[in-house]
């Protein structure tokens, strides 16, 4: 029997691998799936840019590696799941409120008691996005960028601005729910009115278009059309 391979996947948080990590296991059942959380989004970390941004994707994988005794010849492919939160709007969509003490989300615009903090903070994230959406490798390994817009609560739950209360609760629902529906679970995130069905270059331009990166929409479903997941 052949070796079992190791998808790596890697998510932003621990609420995002609650509530994904049982029904992907399932989903992938002829291989190995690892789930990598950064703890943080890699594409608006301090110093991340288009030039370093591959590096800093890869080196949790070279290191997870090393640290198992495996190569390159051991991984099938990476999947990145990232929010959007907004990265791709105008500056006009963004609406400073000094009462508040942290970003308040809607499909319209993002309110925030800084605004230009924010929009810094969208440029950088874009281009990240952008560059991340233009490869197709990483460490020699099939590789794509999957979105959640404007976060995988938008998404799975239908929920903006949750609390850490409310996503550890809707993760661990959600996980419940599609543990023993794989059918359900691909159905649900490729037939859905959020869900972006187009090509994979075509998905990454809807997302970019006008307020999209706020609204509810994902080209997740895009991954189980891959021909490695036939």
């Amino acid at each position: 029997m052949a070796r079992k391979k190791i998808i790596f996947i890697i998510v932003e948080g621990l609420s995002d691998e609650e509530a994904l990590g049982v029904v992907l296991n399932k989903i992938y059942d002829s291989n190995r799936v690892y789930i990598h959380i950064m703890r943080c989004d890699i594409t608006t970390e301090k110093g991340a840019t288009p030039s370093n941004i591959i590096t800093k994707v890869c080196d949790p994988l070279k290191q997870y590696a090393a640290g198992n005794h495996f190569a390159k010849v051991h991984f099938q492919e990476i999947i990145h799941l990232v929010d959007t939160d907004g990265a791709y709007i105008s500056e006009d969509l963004l609406i400073e409120d000094k009462a508040l003490s942290e970003q308040v989300y809607s499909t319209e615009n993002i309110r925030t008691p800084n605004k230009v903090g924010i929009a810094k903070r969208n440029i950088q994230k874009s281009a990240n996005l952008n560059k991340l959406a233009s490869i197709s490798k990483i460490w020699d390994l099939p590789y794509q960028v999957y979105y959640m817009s404007s976060n995988l609560d938008h998404v799975l739950y239908n929920k903006i601005n949750s609390t850490r209360a409310e996503k550890e609760k809707d993760s661990l629902g959600f996980a419940k729910k599609y543990k023993d529906d794989e059918a359900g679970f691909i159905s649900y995130i490729s037939n859905s009115d959020f869900s972006v069905m187009t090509d994979y270059k075509g998905s990454w331009e809807h997302i970019k278009t006008g307020a999209n990166s706020l609204k509810r929409y994902t080209n997740l479903g895009l991954c189980f059309k891959a021909p490695q997941h036939d």
